[in-house]
């Protein structure tokens, strides 16, 4: 007669075959991040980027180490957050530059090739011009454009095919003119070409109204409107494109975060509002506003489906510029 063998409690056995079909998961994040920053450090996007890690950190518990990947106008940086295994662990501050890079032909990498997190701010584009220039408002001086023949004005603010370049020419098509009507000047960025504005140099420069803030504030400049919705908090007195002239056309610098293309929805749900937290926190906000960057959230779902808008709509104004490689 065998030995009778002893009964597992059925509550034990439940939880061993859950055991054995579930793999613990661990909570994430467990282990320090990466947040890669496509540009150079001591400019406006590594001290974003530098800023919200350190927000982030105190919404996740865990340490973000910013990282600055440079070169190729953006492409180096965006491309290792691409690469990057989509395991929550690399992450990236991304530019508006995604969404220009592949129409210049300097990458193929697209919108498509990441996840959206948090879209965490926005830049609005300014035309500005000297203060002894003869123009006092837009209007004047999108009329004065109009009427002069095509290369007559020359404008300046970043490179050529840059945000504030295409800003300009999205402006000008909008109003029925040729998007090169006026002849764009590239520089090394906003600051030599307010300098050049200031002098003579140029007819008009193409910034965000925090790039000019130091010549207005110095009374050497004058911006004329901002291709926002309405006007900035931190420059109440620049009026909006749309008071002045018959054209709604808004457009600027965003930074957001993101990850590769193939992450998991719950690490990104868990990086999402973690983000968001830090968006709303007295640490990025008081520092963004002393900086006077534009702030403006979008959850994943809005910021994925606005560089998809944008992405076509900077195809459009880079072809008609004659920049789009494709």
């Amino acid at each position: 007669m065998g030995h009778a063998t002893p009964r597992t409690p059925y509550w034990l056995a439940a939880a061993l075959v859950m055991g054995l079909a579930t793999p613990a998961l661990a909570d994430y994040p467990e282990k320090p991040i990466t947040l890669i920053v496509p540009w150079a450090a001591g400019g406006g996007t590594d001290a974003t980027a530098r800023i919200i890690a350190k927000a982030l950190e105190e919404e996740l518990g865990e340490t973000i180490n910013v990282v600055n990947r440079t070169g190729g106008s953006g492409v180096v940086g965006h491309t290792a957050i691409a690469r990057a295994k989509p395991d929550g662990y690399t992450l990236g501050l991304g530019t508006v530059e995604i969404n220009m890079m592949h129409w210049q032909g300097l990458t193929d990498l697209t919108y498509e090739d990441f996840t959206p997190i948090g879209q965490i701010n926005f830049d609005a584009a300014s035309i500005s011009v000297a203060e002894d220039a003869n123009y006092q408002d837009l209007d004047e001086l999108m009329e004065a454009i109009r009427d002069q023949p095509d290369g007559h004005f020359n404008a300046s603010g970043t490179g050529l095919g840059g945000i504030w370049h295409v800003a300009l020419g999205g402006l000008l098509m909008d109003l029925d003119m040729p998007a090169d009507k006026v002849n764009w000047i590239p520089s090394q960025g906003a600051a030599p070409a307010m300098t050049e504005l200031a002098s003579g140099g140029v007819d008009m420069a193409a910034t965000s109204l925090p790039e000019a803030r130091s010549m207005i504030e110095s009374g050497r400049v004058r911006s004329l409107g901002v291709m926002a919705e309405e006007p900035l908090e931190s420059f109440p007195d620049v009026p909006t494109v749309a008071s002045q002239v018959d054209s709604d056309f808004t457009t600027g610098a965003w930074r957001g975060v993101i990850g590769p293309q193939g992450m998991d929805d719950d690490i990104v749900e868990t990086l999402e509002t973690a983000l968001h937290a830090a968006y709303e926190s007295d640490t990025y906000q008081t520092f963004m506003a002393k900086q006077g960057y534009g702030v403006q959230w979008k959850d994943a779902q809005a910021f994925g489906d606005y560089m998809e808008t944008s992405d076509a709509e900077f195809g459009e104004i880079m072809k008609a510029i004659g920049l789009a490689k494709q």
